[in-house]
């Protein structure tokens, strides 16, 4: 038997920058990042309507300025939230304006949105002529320091989330503090919890410093937010750095609290946002922790008190896993079919530190579930 093999790496780089008015027109920082480049190349913008028409204004002003790239004229507003990923015509809208204007693989596609909104043009940019360099400029506190500093990007389908999507890192993301100005008191606080996890998981000093400035983060404090938003975002991007940046194994430990999360996104119509959902996850998961002897009375009180700090419900009505067809424990199939190979849940043993887990027990679970209700 003959066979011939071959074996590759590829170097993947890109930067985050944190400013603040990133189209103002006193800003070059997003004109010089792309003024050594060939100015006859495209950049066509997609934008989540929530942030504001008035965004285009002010990006066509800043490109009769700034002429470092070929602004496509025609803008393309889409809905935020997980309405834009559920359906496809969105997709479709984002292909038939690459088609149109002629955006190839050497030209850019910006998006500008929360999580939902770069989930979907970073998996547009991604498939269309085999991958288009794809700028990210989140404007929620989750996409700022989570989602839209990874290399993850997708859709969901056949009612499931993300069934669709790649992984494709950014050519480059742009953080603009003034965008959090855009949010209500649910989506500034939703993105608190991705903070929390990684701390959890990763860093008991910065869980520290959440419970020391948990007051200021809900109180809207911009300073403090902005701190919370690099450190998550350089922990999150480490973790990216490790073995497994595209998750081809079954571990995925960024993924605490994210197994029921995703279910109760989807059990609720996605009326529950992500962070909300991910804070009752990793409350169930701290609990079903505790219980199991992996994690201290007092590391389970301090997680759940801060989780309450921050303004967070820990458990809700569909959350039940106390009957034999619970549809929150279907979650932990689909969570396993999503990542591949056997079950691989992450607990903690302690503030900072996590531990893997292959198989939940049910009556554990039924067990953490009727403890968060009392705390409630």
């Amino acid at each position: 038997m003959k066979y011939l093999q071959q074996s590759f790496s590829v170097k993947f780089e890109y930067k985050v920058y944190f400013t603040s008015g990133l189209f103002d027109l006193s800003n070059p920082l997003f004109n010089d990042f792309f003024k050594s480049d060939d100015s006859s190349k495209k950049i066509f913008f997609v934008v989540d309507e929530g942030v504001g028409r008035v965004v285009s204004d002010q990006i066509n002003a800043y490109f009769n300025l700034y002429k470092a790239l070929n602004l496509v004229p025609e803008i393309l507003f889409v809905p935020g939230g997980e309405q834009v990923k559920n359906d496809t015509k969105y997709f479709d809208q984002i292909l038939e304006a690459v088609n149109t204007h002629k955006i190839d693989r050497h030209s850019y596609i910006a998006a500008i949105g929360g999580g939902s909104v770069l989930d979907l043009v970073g998996y547009a940019a991604a498939v269309s002529h085999r991958g288009i360099r794809h700028i990210r400029i989140p404007t929620t506190v989750l996409s700022q320091n989570d989602s839209g500093i990874g290399v993850k990007n997708g859709i969901n389908y056949f009612g499931k989330k993300n069934f669709l999507g790649t992984f494709a890192p950014p050519f480059a993301v742009f953080n603009d503090e003034l965008f959090l100005n855009t949010l209500g008191e649910r989506d500034w606080r939703s993105g608190i919890s991705e903070a929390v996890k990684v701390a959890l998981i990763k860093d008991p000093v910065f869980f520290e410093w959440i419970e020391t400035n948990a007051g200021l983060l809900a109180a809207r404090d911009r300073e403090t937010m902005n701190y919370l938003i690099i450190r998550c975002a350089e922990l999150h991007m480490q973790h990216i750095a490790g073995k497994d940046p595209f998750e081809s194994g079954s571990s995925r430990p960024l993924d605490f609290g994210h197994w029921s999360a995703h279910k109760l996104e989807q059990l609720t119509d996605f009326k529950v946002l992500h962070g909300e959902a991910v804070a009752m996850g990793m409350a169930l998961d701290t609990v079903y922790s505790n219980l199991s002897g992996y994690l201290s009375d007092h590391d389970c009180s301090r997680i759940l008190s801060l989780l309450q700090q921050l303004g967070f419900e820990l458990t809700h009505p569909l959350m039940e896993t106390g009957s034999d067809n619970s549809k929150i424990l279907l979650g932990l199939e689909e969570f396993r079919e999503h990542l591949g190979g056997e079950l691989t849940i992450m607990l903690l043993e302690k503030i900072g530190s996590g531990i893997e887990v292959h198989k939940m027990d049910a009556e554990i679970l039924k067990k953490a579930e009727l403890v968060l209700i009392g705390k409630q």
